[in-house]
């Protein structure tokens, strides 16, 4: 199984901004997004030894349960801290509101969960954990956005968006699907405004990009192997090319 290029965690501030070609992104062939062993970037378990593992097993730190908890909490925190980052709305022209940013939030959760269910009953239950924690964090943006009246009713719509949208994904990337049918699906979830059918001329390159990069992402998940995605110890797709440091490109 081919393995992605490695992911680092040095910072990129200072680096040079690569030049964004919509047209030619996101061809490259699909590949594991599992994190090698010695990622910085790896999510571990604590190992205890002696009285103070005996008394986190007594309260059942080690449980399946508290192991699945934990384990959806990384794989969470993997798809905030992509959707979460300028690089993302750079890249396929989004202004960051509520709405692109929960668009993105579900976009990635389908993609997960989609690979999830490849595990069967167990890959099942697990995404239940993931869905809890987003549910949660979803409602903490919602207050965060300033809306704490009627915060029941915006969690109530924003639950049927949610299976709505992850509906019509299954149906665009299903065998039977027409080629454009993500795109469309894309452009209707993520970019148009209320009651606009028409794709914006201005804004297909991107809308096609996202297609693409969802397209091969959710390959990409298939081939991440399933301690990886249990764990959260996968990492998705740098949405920027990498440009090297000027002090690497002088050498």
């Amino acid at each position: 199984m081919s393995r992605c290029p490695r992911a680092t965690s040095s910072a990129t501030a200072d680096r040079p901004r690569p030049e964004v070609r919509l047209n030619s992104m996101f061809l490259s062939k699909p590949c594991s997004l599992a994190l090698p062993p010695d990622s910085p970037l790896r999510a571990e378990d604590p190992h205890y030894e002696g009285i103070k593992r005996f008394m986190l097993t007594l309260l059942l730190f080690y449980s399946k349960q508290s192991k699945s908890i934990r384990g959806a909490n990384a794989v969470y925190h993997r798809i905030t801290s992509h959707v979460d980052k300028p690089d993302i709305y750079e890249v396929f022209q989004l202004e960051k509101t509520f709405k692109t940013t929960f668009s993105l939030l579900v976009l990635h959760m389908w993609l997960v969960l989609r690979r999830l269910k490849e595990e069967g009953k167990d890959g099942v239950k697990f995404g239940q954990y993931i869905y809890e924690t987003y549910n949660h964090d979803v409602e903490l943006r919602v207050s965060k956005a300033g809306v704490n009246l009627l915060l029941t009713k915006w969690m109530k719509e924003l639950e049927k968006i949610f299976y709505g949208n992850i509906v019509k994904y299954d149906t665009a990337i299903s065998p039977e699907a027409r080629q454009d049918d993500l795109v469309n699906v894309i452009w209707r979830n993520v970019y148009a405004d209320e009651g606009s059918e028409t794709m914006d001329a201005a804004a297909t390159p991107a809308v096609q990009a996202l297609a693409r990069y969802t397209r091969r992402e959710a390959t990409c998940l298939s081939l991440t192997d399933k301690d990886a995605m249990f764990s959260g110890n996968f990492k998705f797709t740098t949405v920027l090319p990498h440009v090297p440091s000027p002090s690497k490109q002088r050498r």
